[in-house]
This record gives structure tokens, sequence and C-alpha cells, in this order.
């Protein structure tokens, strides 16, 4: 009998037994939810209808909102629905369609943010050539290289996870579909192959951490180097961001990825899980938007010319 045939289903991890606490659980994935949905979608507005936000920075914090938004509605909006209506059950077409779009979009992401980086040292390390090495050629072509090698590797990831033959069961550990807790499920010797594929993908993220650290190691030495305070000032104020929304991401994912199966209870798998899969979209639009003084203006301008326009309509409704 195929994989395919032998499992229909996979059962989720409810984050609690009791109803009224899944009803507390779907009113918070609600209101965490609906608060990355406006931060990132405010982001993009504003990048994509403000002229002053068309840098090569602000293009790379565009890509980076939509893929948080893609990231957090592959996983939540299914952990809502199973808190609401008191399931577990996931299709199996819909177990690797989560698998795929979350290792897309979160591999994309960190390839996003790595871009990011080199944007910063070559704008702060290398400013009179900052045209010629990230124009708006240059920067479609690395956005492109990212959102293309994140697919590639969800490919690789998806097709070889899936094709594992699954003979523990159909509980998944977890609150969405999630490749280390699927192994779990597989033979005994058959997971070997998406191990290999793991450390793969390990090598190429050890890569880019390094070229960040590396990056910003150049990036320090140059910002301290500078005359201007205001220089300075402005320098830290377009690299922090960005190293809090990275700290964020790595952390989580980190530990995640490295704690000891030991220690770790699957209501601890899950915290962390929601900590790397859900916080950082949620959290990404305030960060940037905390010190990007013409984010906040476009931002301000944006908010305030929909509330005039609100106001505006009800007027005129009101006349009618």
């Amino acid at each position: 009998m195929s994989n395919r045939s032998a499992i229909t289903e996979f059962l989720l991890l409810a984050f609690a037994d009791m109803r009224e606490l899944q009803l507390l659980h779907f009113g918070l994935f609600l209101g965490i939810y609906l608060a990355a949905l406006l931060g990132n979608g405010l982001i993009l507005t504003a990048v994509a209808c403000d002229h002053r936000l068309h840098t090569p920075m602000d293009f790379f914090l565009l890509n980076l909102a939509l893929l948080d938004l893609g990231c957090i509605s592959t996983t939540l909006p299914k952990a809502m629905a199973n808190a609401l209506w008191d399931t577990r059950a996931i299709s199996y077409q819909g177990c690797a369609a989560q698998v795929f779009l979350f290792v897309f979009l979160i591999g994309a992401e960190f390839y996003v943010l790595t871009i990011m980086s080199y944007d910063r040292y070559v704008a702060i390390c290398k400013p009179l050539h900052y045209g010629s090495l990230v124009g708006s050629r240059a920067c479609a072509q690395m956005a492109a290289a990212a959102w293309g090698s994140g697919f590639l590797n969800a490919i690789l990831h998806t097709a070889t996870t899936f094709s594992l033959p699954l003979c523990q069961g159909n509980a998944v550990d977890q609150f969405f579909c999630e490749i280390p807790q699927i192994l779990k499920l597989s033979c005994s010797d058959a997971y070997l192959r998406e191990v290999g594929a793991l450390l793969f993908n390990v090598s190429s993220v050890f890569g880019c951490f390094v070229f960040i650290v590396l990056s910003y190691v150049q990036i320090f030495r140059a910002v301290l180097r500078m005359l201007s305070s205001q220089g300075q000032h402005k320098a830290f104020s377009t690299c922090l961001p960005h190293l809090a929304v990275i700290s964020l991401f790595i952390s989580t994912g980190m530990f995640a990825s490295l704690k000891p199966p030991s220690i770790s209870p699957p209501s601890l798998d899950l915290v962390v899980s929601f900590l790397y899969s859900v916080v950082p979209p949620a959290l990404n639009p305030l960060i940037y938007s905390m010190r990007n003084q013409e984010l906040k203006h476009a931002l301000w301008k944006l908010m305030t010319r929909c509330v005039s326009e609100a106001i505006n309509f009800h007027s005129t409704s009101a006349d009618d």
C-alpha cells in the first residue's frame, strides 16, 4: 500500500482540551493575525504608494512584508479553525501544502534578510558605488533569487518528506505540519534521506548567517569611524531594526531546531514553534516602523487619509 493511500489525514496538536481555553486561544490568535495583517498591509500600501519609499531598502521591506503575510497565513488560520470547531484534523493534501508553503516562505524570508544586510553594507561602507551595485535591476534579480531559492528548497523538502513511508500513526505533535514532527512518524531508517536534505539546508542557512555577521562587522566599523554624530545616528536607525528582526528570526528558529529532544515535551515544542512561526511576522512591522521616520510619516499620512475619507463618506451618506 502506498504512503498516500495509507494516511488520508493528520491530527494536529491542540493548544488546549478545555472548550473555554480553546475559545480563548481562538480570540488571541485572531487578534495576533489581524495585527499582522494590518501591520504588514500598511507597510505594503505605504511602500507602494509613497514615492519617497521607492528605495532598495524599502523594496526589500515590501518583499519581507509579503513573506510575513504568507507565513502567518499558512499556519495560524488552520489553528484558529481547529480551536473554534474543536477539531484536530488536517487533510493529507493540506498538510503537504502547509509544509511546502511554510518552508518556501520562511526560507525566502531568510534570504531576503541576508540581502537586506548586503544592502546596508553597500549603503554605509561603499556609498559611492551604491547606485551601481544596488540598482533597480540588481534589486529585482536578488529578490527573484531569494524567492526562487526558497521555492526550490521547499520542493526538495516537501517531496522528500512526503515520499517517506509513515508507519508511526498520523498524530503530529505540533499545531501545524512541521517537518521534524512528520519525520517522527516515518519508519526507522527512511528518515535519513530527509536528514541529509536538512543538513544541506542548515549549511546554507549557516552560510547566510556568517555573511550577515561579517557584513555587520564591517558596517559597525564604518559607523564608528564616522565623524558626524548625525551620520552615526542615521546609520544606526536604518541598521538596528534589521538587526532586531534578524535576531528575533534566528534566535527563535535556532532554539526550535537545536533544543534537546529529552527536554522537549509537546507543550514546549508548541510554544517554541509559535514563537518562530507567528511572533516574527506580527512584530516585524512594528520593529521596522519604530525607527524609520520616513516609513512612520508615510504610515501616518496613509492612516490620516483613510480616516478622512471614512468621515467624508459617512457625512455624505448621512446627507443623502
